[in-house]
């Protein structure tokens, strides 16, 4: 939803869901990688949630 939705980049998102990446010197690296766009990221996250609570882009469906 990050890259579908709020149009984020994927591997700011791969980075910031701590996936893991086999190389040790990658795992090193990759700590700082995209740090300003992690933080950016998880406040449109964030406020997305926000909007979503408040009932805007909500479908509502049948009970079944």
């Amino acid at each position: 939803m990050l890259v579908d939705q709020l149009n984020l980049d994927p591997l700011a998102v791969e980075a910031n869901l701590a996936h893991a990446v086999k190389d040790a010197n990658g795992r090193s690296y990759n700590r700082t990688q995209y740090l300003k766009q992690r933080f950016d990221q998880i406040q449109q996250w964030a406020d997305y949630l926000d909007k979503l609570a408040r009932g805007a882009d909500v479908i509502q469906f049948k009970a079944a």
